[in-house]
């Protein structure tokens, strides 16, 4: 779990992250496109408990009971949201969706040892690799952390073990599984 020394997100930011949530109805979509291969992989491996990590507004949650009609139960996490932020426990899948190139740089580490705290069997993480269209309130772009996958997988194969990396014209996701702990 992070603690003060390591912070997921600092103070102010996750207030800027709160007021994008509430004023932007449309801050937050990416995870609406994503959750039909999220459902194939909740199918694929029989997952019955998936913590969304930067859950936002839900739209994970929503678009998979709706149009893909999961079974699965959805855990929203979002330290931004206060209903949302209390720190999560490890679930047996994890999802973060358009969230990694979102984070703080300095806080980047914190999360990602976070991420791999909580997954229990999988992952399944999707990065932007590029500005966003949003401009935040302090001038900066959506996207703090702009980097290729070259930059990425080092960071989360530390972590992680990779079953599948898939890039995009935008990005990347990965499918991933914790790291095996005898390694020779």
């Amino acid at each position: 779990m992070p603690d003060d020394s390591s912070p997921v997100i600092t103070p102010d930011y996750r207030e800027m992250q709160a007021r994008l949530h509430a004023e932007n109805p449309n801050y937050g979509m990416a995870s609406v496109g994503f959750a039909p291969l999220v459902q194939t992989v909740i199918e694929h491996f029989g997952v019955k408990e998936v913590l969304d990590y930067g859950a936002g507004k839900g739209r994970l949650a929503q678009t998979l009971a709706a149009t893909c009609q999961s079974q699965a139960t959805v855990i929203p996490y979002d330290p931004a949201i206060p209903a949302w932020s209390a720190t999560p426990q490890p679930a047996e899948m994890v999802a973060s969706i358009d969230v990694l190139e979102h984070i703080e740089p300095e806080c980047l580490d914190a999360v990602l040892d976070d991420l791999k705290r909580v997954t229990g069997r999988l992952g399944f993480f999707t990065v932007h690799t590029g500005a966003a269209i949003k401009i935040l309130s302090d001038g900066r772009n959506a996207h703090l952390i702009q980097e290729p996958p070259s930059w990425w997988l080092p960071k989360i194969i530390a972590r992680f073990e990779l079953l599948k990396f898939l890039r995009s014209k935008d990005g990347f996701w990965v499918l991933v599984e914790p790291l095996r702990t005898a390694r020779r």
